[in-house]
Formats: C-alpha cells, structure tokens, sequence
C-alpha cells in the first residue's frame, strides 16, 4: 500500500509539491487563483515557473509542452527543451513566467471551422492553473487552452473552463437563498468510465479497415458471438492482466485515480473507470486514459480500438459520464432519507429535468459522430431519442407533487437474500436502465451516449451550462419574490407538470417508445447529418452567448468542423472499402471462382457423367454475388466521386448519410457472404473468429 501512495502522482506538479517547492505567499496567491478565481500575478507565474523546472529536472525532464486539446479530438503538444545559451559555448536551463503563461502555435492548421484564413495563422496557448501539470515521457506536460489571435476558442477546454464558471455563480445564488454561503467555489464531479476492445497487434497490422479507420468495414458473423454472456466480468487472462496492471502503474504516475477495471460483455471489450474528480480534471485525464490504453496495449502486442463499432454484430463502445454537483462538501443531488421534504434537492432535480426537455438537441449535438452513430440504439446502448430515468421512488415523489398530494409509500431500504448466513446490504433507489439515455443513479446522473472515443469535454460544457440557464431562471423568480417558500413550492410543481414528458422507465429500444417520444415531442435524431443543423439554432446561440461560453462565430465554426469531420470520416471509409474490395478481396474471390471452374472441367473430363452439382452451384452463387459487388462497388466509387463535388458541408453530409452508408452497406452485404463460401486459409485478412477468439 506505501508503495502504490508513493507512486501516485509521482510525476505531478500537485498541491504537495507546490506547497513544498513554493514560497508559501506565491502558494497562497496560487490557490486563490486556482480556488477564487483571482488574476494571476506575472510575478507568481515566474515563481511557479522556475519551481516547475527544478522539479521537472529532479524527475528527468528534459523539455516541456503547452499540452492542449484542439477540435481534433486528441490532444496536441510542441516540445521546447529547457536549453537556453549562455552567451558562451555552453548552456543554461531557463523557463520563464512568460513561457509557463503563454505559448504559440499555428492556428490555421488546426481545425478552426473557417474562423481562421491561412494567411491568419497566430495562436495562442494559454495555461490553466486549475488543471495540474504533469510529465509524461521526460517532457514537463502544461495543461493549456488554445484560441486565435482574435481570442477565439479553438479547443475543447476554453468553452468547459467557462462553463464551470457560469455554473459556479448560478448554483452559489441558489444556496444562498437556502440560506447557505460558506463556499465560493462548488465542484462539479464527473467519473467516465471508458470501455475498449483488446485486440491481437498482429490481426490489427493485416486489416486496412483496423488501421485507416479503427473499425472493421467487412467482416462476416462469427458462429459464436456474445450470446452466452460468458466475457462480462470473466477471469482476465494473463497477457491482459499484465496490461492492465501496467496500465494502472503508468495511469497512478499521472495522478489519475484508476480504480475499476473488467470484461465487458462483448468479447475482447474491456473496460475502465476512475474515481470521480473535477470535471475539468477528469477531462484531462480521460485523454490521458485514451493514450495510455492505445501506448501499453502497443508494448504487451495489442491493438486498442477505441472506435464506438469496431466490430458489426456485437457491443459497441460507450463512455458513461457520471455528472454531479457539490457544495460545503455536500453532494447536492443527494435524495437524503426523505427526498420528498428536501426542497434544495427537488430544485436542482428540477433544473436538471427541465434543462434536459429543452435542450434534448444540444445534447444530442455533444454525442453526434460517424462513429457513434453506428452504436446508438441497440446492444446496450441507449437510444437517439435524449430521455431521463429516475427510478419509481423519484417518480412517485415527483407524481405527488404534480398532483398535491402526500407521498407515503415506503421504500424498502434493504435487499434481503433470504438467507440467514448472507448480510442485508443498503438496496439503491433506483434501478439501472441499460436503455436510457440519461439516468439518475442514486445522487449523480449517468449520461449514457457518449461514444467511447470521444472529448468529455464538450458534453459536460453543455450539460454545465443548460443547468446554469435552468438555475439562473430559478433564481432570478425567487430572488424577487415575497414568499420564497411558496414561490419555490410553485416552481417545483409547475416545472414537473411542464417537462415531464422527458421523463422515461420503459424500454428505449420498442417500437412503441418510438412512437410515444413522437407524441411527447420529443427529438429523435437518429444520424449525426439530423442533429448537427440544430446547434446553430437560435434559441441554441442564444443560450451561449448569454451565458459568454461560445459567440456565434464560435459555434458556427464548430458546427462547420462537426459536419467537415462527418464528411471526411464517411469520404475515407468508403474509400478504403473500395481499395481493400480491388486489391484484396477481388483477386481471392475470382481465384478460388477459377479453381471450382477447374475443378469441375477436371472432373468431367475423368469422367462425363458426374453432374458436379455441389460445385456448379457454389460457382452460380459466388457469380450472383459477384456481379452484385462489382455493380455495388461501381456505384459507391461514382457516388463517392459525385459526393465530393458538393460545395455545402451540410448537404453533403446529408449525401454521405443517404447514399454513401447505405452503398457501403450494400458492398459489405456481398464481401461478408463471399466471406462465407471461400476457405478461411484462403481469405486475406483476419476473420471475426480470428480477431474476436484469438487465443
């Protein structure tokens, strides 16, 4: 135990190490920009600065990065060794207030949604004092935001880090007309736990559609799948458990509090969790997660897919997001014994509800890609339609109130086993709906479509900000009014009776949940093309700017990235599947089409009068389906051709969705059943039995 606490954090500039390398007035003025907010002294800076690089160097640095994270969706880094000249013929190791602060990069080759011209190219990285830096392979990493010469945003971090802020004011005034003032500061708490597949290195160099696009684009059904469940929470075999014990150490190193680790239920699908932290620092560290996997799983011969559908016919990848709030150290979505007479509760439980009906789009916007959209809708992941669960204690409440009447059912607090020997154990309020979007787990809510490759950054911005709109609406009538106890009793009810058609226990996955969200209202934006026109909707860019998280440029350009990733993302599949059908799988079809031909010529020339039925008719199939593929793959190679030719990114995303997809999925069609007919030693890639059963 001594050994893992002196090995966590281990290579982080945390508090222990500024209160230890720092003056304590630089440390206190430190905090209180960290803590308060406060403007940070250039002279502070400098202090900090020079206790960074000793540290760094005791630690084997040898450079340092501003560690930032564009539109990409990775995060980027430019390393500067410490090395400055001496004026002589040696060095000195220097790094300045000035270069801790601020650092430049090219904007314009990074994703900027046109707010940037080539010619326009500054920008600026800045650091964030809330986020610890770190070192990670001798470079001393500075967790920064990244913005243009005209001080926009072109990074995830910047519109969370103001998010936090809005939401920090709203809920400080909602506590104070509770009468309650001690903190300055809540915590906004997020744990993801992030699921991947564990693939062979081996499987993974053989197929283009593993590496070009981290998803197999062919592939037909293995015989076993997860039909039997008997991957989810299996024993971890050896090669994987030294992985995941690596994976920990280097993951402790850095500070992040990896705790949870299994099986998932599709085979080679894995996942992990940490504990919950900040959400700005849980930001960070999920990207640090998602590299992490990706580098150890290189060094015990694995490939690690982080693709949302690597593999058609089983699970896909997701990335719970756990959200909650705290103030004066107390959870704030915390029911309590009697959730029905605690008022503050309801009030945030309300704003939450109501942010969610109004804002079902923007939701759906933070989880919109390609990728994800492969995997919404079925195999435990939940549906496209944004809907909340909250159990039937929660629910009765909620009904009660709507209706003014006393809520007096009694829920059972323990699960008994029903026998002696076995303890009774605290049984949850609320049970887990694997089909819900959005659920509430007890004191947080778990959002559930996060694809597993993606930036939390940007959800957990939108979820910050529609609840800091809800609570700010709150406390903008109560704030004024003469009886705040029925004013707010008024609130709750009038917010239930208005939102409750998000509310949803039943099965996501139903025809008839899909009909009943129809008649609610609600959104069902089933592909990424659907919901992406609705960011840039007014009452959407409203919103942001009235609570300074995004300007319309800002939105407008990222919403122009979204639809230029969609594009590319689709353009670049459709393109490797017509390189791998010609070069790959056209020359082993025709070949082994060729060898039943000689087959049967050779038979009926030993004898004439075997019919050589088994091999005419296997010749006849492989033929239908190869003229179908040759047709297919035609088609999807003009239909690419003519797509790019559209100059609207919207309208050609909405090609890409409605003519491109579904010839992919046509060509696959005729590829996976051709799979089926031809000797696995004669087809040239790797299989789903060989990659998924790979011992």
């Amino acid at each position: 135990m001594n050994k893992i606490n002196e090995l966590f954090g281990s290579m982080v500039f945390n508090e222990t190490v500024m209160r230890e390398k720092l003056p304590k007035d630089i440390y206190k003025k430190l905090q209180a920009t960290i803590r308060e907010g406060k403007a940070l002294d250039i002279n502070v800076a400098s202090s900090v600065a020079n206790a960074m690089k000793d540290w760094a160097i005791e630690k084997g640095a040898t450079h340092y990065t501003h560690w930032f994270q564009p539109m990409t969706g990775v995060t980027a880094e430019k390393h500067e060794g410490f090395i400055s000249s001496d004026q002589t013929d040696g060095v000195i190791l220097e790094f300045s207030g000035k270069e801790l602060i601020k650092g430049e990069s090219d904007a314009s080759s990074f994703p900027n949604g046109g707010s940037r011209s080539t010619f326009e190219a500054r920008g600026y990285t800045a650091w964030d004092p809330s986020s610890y830096a770190f070192i990670k392979d001798d470079t001393l990493c500075i967790p920064t935001i990244f913005c243009s010469f005209d001080g926009s945003s072109l990074d995830k971090k910047t519109p969370l880090i103001r998010s936090l802020a809005d939401l920090n004011e709203q809920v400080l005034r909602i506590l104070r007309l509770f009468g309650e003032t001690q903190d300055k500061q809540i915590q906004v708490t997020v744990g993801s736990e992030q699921e991947y597949f564990l693939i062979d290195k081996e499987d993974f160099l053989k197929r283009d559609d593993l590496r070009l696009c981290g998803r197999t684009l062919f592939g037909a059904k293995s015989p076993k799948g997860q039909e039997m469940d008997d991957h989810y929470f299996g024993q971890l075999d050896a090669r994987v458990k030294a992985f995941m014990n690596e994976l920990d150490i280097e993951l402790w190193k850095l500070g992040v509090p990896a705790k949870t680790e299994h099986k998932e239920v599709a085979p080679r699908q894995f996942e992990i969790a940490p504990i919950f932290e900040t959400s700005n620092m849980a930001t960070d560290h999920n990207q640090l997660t998602m590299e992490l996997l990706k580098k150890v799983a290189d060094k015990h011969g694995f490939a690690c897919l982080l693709h949302e559908k690597p593999f058609k016919y089983v699970n896909g990848s997701g990335k719970h997001n756990n959200w909650s709030i705290a103030a004066n150290n107390k959870n704030l979505l915390e029911p309590g014994e009697t959730p029905q007479n605690n008022a503050r509760f309801l009030l945030f439980l309300c704003a939450i509800i109501k942010g969610v009906d109004e804002y079902q789009d923007l939701l759906r916007v933070s989880v919109a890609s390609a990728s994800n959209d492969h995997r919404l809708g079925a195999n435990e992941a939940p549906p496209a339609i944004i809907s909340i669960h909250l159990g039937e204690e929660l629910m009765g409440i909620l009904e009660a109130i709507e209706n003014k009447t006393n809520y007096d059912k009694t829920f059972d607090k323990y699960m008994e086993i029903g026998v002696d020997i076995l303890p009774k154990f605290p049984k949850d309020t609320t049970d887990r709906n694997r089909t819900s979007p959005i659920a509430f787990t007890g004191n947080k809510f778990e959002f559930r479509m996060l694809g597993s490759s993606m930036s939390i950054a940007c959800p957990n911005q939108i979820i910050n900000t529609i609840v800091a709109e809800e609570l700010c609406q709150f406390a903008d009538e109560l704030e004024k009014s003469d009886d705040f106890k029925k004013t707010l009793n008024h609130l709750i009810r009038k917010t239930i009776k208005n939102h409750k058609r998000i509310l949803f226990s039943g099965n996501g996955y139903t025809d008839e949940w899909v009909k009943e969200a129809e008649e609610r209202g609600l959104y069902n934006l089933k592909t990424t093309p659907d919901t992406l026109p609705y960011y840039t909707s007014q009452k959407n860019i409203d919103l942001f700017a009235k609570h300074k998280i995004l300007t319309s440029q800002e939105m407008h350009s990222r919403s122009e990235i979204l639809f230029e990733n969609y594009n590319k993302n689709i353009y670049v599949e459709g393109s490797v599947m017509v390189d791998m059908t010609k070069k790959k799988f056209l020359p082993v079809i025709l070949d082994y089409q060729n060898q039943l031909a000689q087959t049967i010529i050779a038979k009926k020339k030993a004898c004439e009068s075997l019919k050589c039925h088994t091999e005419t008719e296997m010749l006849k199939k492989m033929e239908m389906h190869c003229d179908s593929l040759m047709q297919n793959l035609e088609i999807l190679e003009k239909e690419l051709a003519e797509t790019e030719k559209i100059a609207s990114l919207e309208k050609r995303s909405r090609a890409m969705a409605d003519i491109i997809v579904p010839c992919m999925d046509q060509l696959r069609a005729d590829v996976d059943a051709l799979e089926l007919m031809i000797p696995s030693s004669l087809w040239p890639v790797p299989s789903y039995t060989d990659i998924l059963f790979h011992e």
